[in-house]
């Protein structure tokens, strides 16, 4: 979810960077004794699910994680039919962001409306991989009704999470609020740490955007510590994006129980990321990819994925309020539909964008 066109090419120099990190053992494992699952433990994770294929998701009808999430916008009837039309392409896993916020305004009734969404999902065979942390788009948000739409906007009202509340104006972190962001993520672990319909634990998406640079190693690693204490039976990770981003790249590969990435680049670029990330010998999830006017597609992409048995998950379901229809940094000031959708697979009507490219999505999920 970039917000801008930051590349994500991993090149020699990672590779390198990689290998010295992990270290090249016979067992080719690089983990902290106790805490990251060990290879072993990862592949056989992996092994119990068929081919990965889904999509971020959000309902059409929220413009962001807090109207997602919060009693008075939660949306199951938008959510069911969305999903439905998910799964009627084979896709199985969806990557759903969650909010602080939402948690602290009503702490039990978030949880009740997770396992809702659970519910709702495990009735369309959809496996959700939850995200907690987010250093894209907005630094600023709050409670309450959120804002329409930008008109023509990629994702006006996307919010970040904790975003610059993290920081007091001396540039120090709030200590008061990573108590509570503390609490919020050892809460829901604990509450789902057994939950078969959670794929797993995307702890930290894109940190170091929006500038943060390597101001977010101290979440990143504190987010992975909670993680850690709590021990979910399920996988826990932070996806890699930016080469530009060493020391959190680095740390994220040596941290994450599963490989995740993101790349929306051409499939010579892709397959490049690919090949270095398999060093790492684990199990490979791409988080976010499919950005068709930067020659990232369904066609030239998700056939790669298949075939090395890496999941892949695309931006975006169902057009709608997050409007990423539109690129990044092309808005469309009269709101008009672009000729060529940036994200998305459905209209709101749960009309196709692109019929050849749901034949060739049932085609690889044999749906």
């Amino acid at each position: 979810m970039k917000m801008n066109r930051l590349i994500t090419t991993f090149a020699i120099g990672f590779s390198i960077l990689l290998l010295a990190g992990c270290g090249n053992t016979k067992k080719n494992e690089c983990h902290t004794p106790g805490t990251r699952w060990d290879t072993a433990r990862a592949n056989q994770w992996y092994a119990q699910y068929p081919w990965l294929a889904g999509a971020n998701f959000n309902p059409s009808t929220a413009i962001n994680q807090l109207e997602t999430w919060q009693a008075e916008s939660f949306d199951t009837e938008t959510i069911d039919r969305e999903l439905g039309w998910a799964s009627g392409i084979g896709f199985n896993c969806m990557r759903v962001y969650l909010h602080h916020l939402a948690w602290q305004t009503d702490k039990e009734g978030f949880k009740k409306r997770m396992d809702t969404y659970l519910g709702i999902a495990e009735k369309h065979g959809i496996h959700t991989l939850f995200v907690f942390f987010d250093d894209c788009w907005n630094s600023e948000y709050q409670a309450g009704k959120q804002p329409e739409p930008k008109t023509g906007v990629h994702n006006s009202g996307w919010v970040q999470d904790p975003g610059k509340a993290l920081y007091n104006e001396d540039g120090t972190i709030n200590e008061e609020l990573m108590a509570v962001l503390e609490e919020y993520v050892k809460d829901v672990l604990a509450t789902f740490k057994n939950d078969q319909r959670i794929l797993g634990w995307d702890l930290y998406n894109e940190p170091g955007n929006s500038g943060y640079g390597n101001k977010s190693m101290y979440l990143l690693e504190k987010v992975f510590d909670w993680g850690r204490e709590v021990n979910p039976n399920q996988p826990l990770t932070a996806g890699v994006w930016n080469i530009n981003l060493p020391d959190l790249n680095k740390f994220q590969v040596e941290h994450s129980d599963i490989i995740t990435y993101h790349n929306y680049n051409d499939e010579k670029h892709h397959q490049s990321a690919i090949d270095t990330l398999k060093l790492i010998n684990r199990p490979m999830i791409c988080t976010e990819y499919m950005a068709r006017t930067n020659n990232s597609r369904f066609e030239n992409i998700m056939p790669i994925l298949k075939q090395q048995n890496i999941g892949a998950i695309n931006w975006g379901l169902v057009s709608g309020k997050s409007n990423t229809i539109y690129a990044w940094d092309t808005p469309v000031p009269d709101g008009s539909e672009p000729e060529l959708w940036f994200h998305d697979v459905f209209r709101k009507t749960g009309e196709p964008y692109n019929t050849n490219e749901i034949a060739l999505i049932k085609s690889l999920t044999a749906k």
